[in-house]
């Protein structure tokens, strides 16, 4: 293999590989980039056995050829090259590196011993805006479960139909949803649990408006763009009917300033109890007071005034969790619906007259509020 590369492709292409190669793995050919070179340019591919990325970039090939070189020691030596052209070979097994006066020499390992990635059929593929799709990846995924006692919400749960796609994650206490009309004709009504790691890269490698194209096999998922390619393995089992937690009866209504309530909850937090993050919300018509009494370190008081239609209620949340959801709502005014202090509090985006975008909702079940 033999072939010349701009320092900056050299490094973009390292750069967008990286993320998929494990930091600790018992088999020594996944903490390498597999490399190779045609035709076409410079093909860079990594994975952890769950989750593949490869990227075509640029590159001057003189001679064909592929091996795979250890990830880490690579990106760090590309990050410190001087801005010249970057002439690349092999010999047997050594990969080897020259840029302006440096010179380099890396043991790599065999292209065969590089585990092959899955074979996912693009012939039917969906195809869609990089933009929307990491729009509800970036709106839903934060949401997913971090604990391994329940493996199917340690996924997102991605719903494809003929004129809607839906997108949702929960770890049980906290829900995100996101709507969005598509027009997949005769496609028919498909659920996927994805592994948030995997839309992570989706979500930083097709953020652009381009039209991605996404296929399935039998248990992964693949997406492309052009010369990048992601792969993953899909979570499999059923996950729950969130539809049945999301409130259809709340009555009552809170339409607030985003802004201000981060403000105040954080505040409060500083107060709240480390291990429950408890905060009392009492709504009241036109004022919304806060409070926190906290044994170990004191109390704190606040109020902020919103607009509020219903009885006066008070209840409790886990701070933390509504100041997550708080920073995910995409506009300056956030709309909350009540029902009572044991059930759950929904929290959607309140669009400037003639705005338009997906429907989005997130909830929050409460806290018992301690008398």
């Amino acid at each position: 293999m033999k072939f010349t590369i701009t320092r900056d492709n050299l490094q973009q292409g390292l750069a967008s590989v990286a993320a998929s190669i494990p930091t600790r793995t018992t088999l020594p050919v996944l903490s390498n980039i597999l490399i190779e070179a045609d035709g076409a340019g410079v093909r860079m591919s990594g994975t952890d056995l769950d989750i593949a990325v490869s990227l075509q970039v640029a590159a001057d090939v003189e001679e064909e050829g592929a091996l795979t070189v250890p990830a880490k020691k690579l990106q760090e030596l590309a990050r410190e090259l001087p801005e010249n052209p970057v002439r690349i070979s092999t010999k047997a097994d050594r990969f080897e590196l020259a840029c302006g006066r440096a010179s380099f020499k890396l043991n790599g390992m065999p292209r065969d011993e590089f585990p092959t990635f899955p074979a996912v059929d693009f012939h039917d593929a969906w195809k869609l805006s990089g933009q929307v799709l990491s729009t509800l990846i970036h709106q839903t995924s934060f949401a997913v479960s971090t604990e391994e006692s329940r493996p199917i919400l340690n996924g997102v749960l991605w719903q494809l139909g003929d004129r809607e796609m839906r997108m949702v994650a929960t770890n049980g206490h906290r829900l995100a949803v996101m709507k969005q009309a598509v027009n997949f004709p005769g496609a028919g009504r498909v659920d996927l649990i994805i592994p948030p790691k995997a839309l992570a890269q989706v979500e930083r490698l097709f953020a652009g408006g381009e039209e991605i194209e996404v296929g399935r096999s039998e248990n992964h998922l693949g997406f492309r763009q052009g010369g990048t390619r992601i792969f993953t393995r899909l979570i499999e089992g059923p996950y729950p009917n969130y539809e049945q937690v999301i409130p259809k009866d709340n009555d009552k209504h809170a339409d607030a300033d985003k802004a201000g309530l981060i403000q105040a909850l954080r505040r409060m937090s500083v107060v709240a109890s480390e291990q429950t993050h408890r905060v009392r919300l009492s709504f009241n018509p036109g004022l919304l007071r806060f409070s926190v009494e906290s044994p170990d370190l004191g109390e704190a008081r606040e109020e902020l005034e919103i607009d509020y239609q219903g009885e006066p209620l008070d209840i409790g949340f886990n701070a933390a969790y509504l100041l997550e959801v708080l920073r995910y709502i995409p506009t300056a005014e956030v709309h909350l619906t009540f029902k009572a202090p044991e059930r759950a509090a929904t929290l959607e985006p309140v669009r400037p007259e003639g705005e338009s975008g997906p429907d989005y909702l997130c909830l929050v079940m409460p806290l018992r509020l301690l008398e």
